[in-house]
């Protein structure tokens, strides 16, 4: 399981970098749009250090808002410019690894 906790973090990196790159958002959207795509495995425990990680690299901003309906407030990201540089180390990186695995992948596919 520690390969996979492992792997997970990294891809929890680019993702969250990517889903912020689609607009302003907050850590319990984020989680639900994961959900949304399919992600494995995600709890709201997971995405808020990965969220902590990037604000201390600079690749993200971040502001309090009020909640609308007198809530807690909420802390709102989005990317910086170091993000969309990094986003798109990320995304090179992602499309060249998945061809290779996909690639190996289809040789061993009769493999149980």
């Amino acid at each position: 399981m520690a390969v996979y906790d492992q792997m997970m973090k990294g891809l929890l990196d680019g993702a969250i970098l990517g889903l912020i790159a689609q607009g302003e958002t907050y850590g319990y959207e984020i989680l639900e749009k994961l959900k949304l795509n399919d992600f494995p495995e995600i709890s709201d425990g997971s995405i808020y250090p990965v969220l902590l990680r990037l604000d201390k690299k600079g690749y993200v901003t971040t502001r309090m808002v009020k909640s609308d309906n007198g809530g807690p407030k909420r802390k709102y990201y989005t990317l910086t410019a170091s993000g969309t540089e990094q986003l798109i180390i990320f995304k090179r990186k992602w499309t060249a690894l998945n061809h290779g695995m996909n690639n190996l992948m289809r040789s061993v596919e009769d493999v149980k």
